[in-house]
């Protein structure tokens, strides 16, 4: 089993929908490789968060009932009074299904599955939840940049910019747009700003910004990377850090 592999059948392995043989090998490949143990762990820490933290809400009544006479006509099956208890377990399941979807589609100007913003500000939010900010802690460059090699197919740059206001802390890995990529992380004051860095594909950009759920976030694609900063700093200072890198 390679690391892509694993990647892809960590969630099912924490889910325990995999079959033994599958999660045996899921296993033996996370004694074996610590960029994947790292993701496993942080993955186990972000559904304890979310499990301690999210808020959950129950669907209203009048949705229930709905639900349930869509699903009889949908069916072709007439309601029987006799036998209610089906009929009601029938509802709830779609009830809560419904509110699965309802949950996890996006309302009116929110952001879509594929929106890597969102996936950036869920990023910024998991490390903070989970309290793994940081696989490697240090304000040197030259420890930081090195760590980064030969866990990533690419040499993210980092800067040491203690003379513009924003302390380098530390890096890790993290997964974002369907791969694995380097979380560079600095400090401004009492606030943490995560910059994530891969390659790109595509022409250089200028800096573009955007606020989502409070956070601010700066994207842009400079030297062959995409570069995304995202925080709760203002906007300008956020801005300003994006010039800088």
């Amino acid at each position: 089993m390679n690391c892509r592999d694993a990647e892809r059948l960590l969630g099912g392995y924490l889910d325990e929908e995999l079959d033994l043989a599958g999660s045996l090998e899921v296993e033996k490949h996370a004694r074996e490789c610590t960029v994947c143990a790292a993701s496993l762990r942080r993955q186990e820490a972000a559904r304890e968060a979310v499990a301690a933290h999210a808020p959950y809400y129950s669907a209203p009544a009048e949705l229930r009932l709905r639900i349930e006479k869509r699903a009889a006509a949908h069916f072709g099956v007439r309601r029987r009074r006799s036998r209610p208890g089906r009929w009601l377990a029938l509802a709830a399941a779609c009830a809560a299904a419904a509110v699965l979807i309802w949950r996890a589609a996006p309302g009116p100007g929110a952001a879509g599955p594929g929106d890597l913003a969102r996936e950036v500000v869920d990023g910024h939010v998991r490390s903070l939840l989970a309290n793994h900010l940081m696989d490697v802690a240090s304000s040197d460059r030259h420890t930081v940049k090195p760590w980064f090699a030969g866990k990533l197919d690419f040499a993210p740059e980092v800067r040491d910019l203690a003379s513009d206001g924003f302390t380098l802390i530390g890096g890790r890995l993290d997964y974002l747009h369907g791969r694995t990529v380097a979380a560079i992380v600095y400090r401004r004051r009492q606030h943490t700003i995560n910059v994530f860095a891969w390659p790109a594909h595509e022409a250089e950009r200028a800096p573009r910004a955007e606020t989502r759920d409070g956070f601010h976030v700066e994207s842009w694609i400079r030297g062959g990377m995409n570069w995304w900063a995202v925080s709760d700093l203002n906007a300008e200072e956020l801005a300003e850090l994006a010039r800088l890198l």
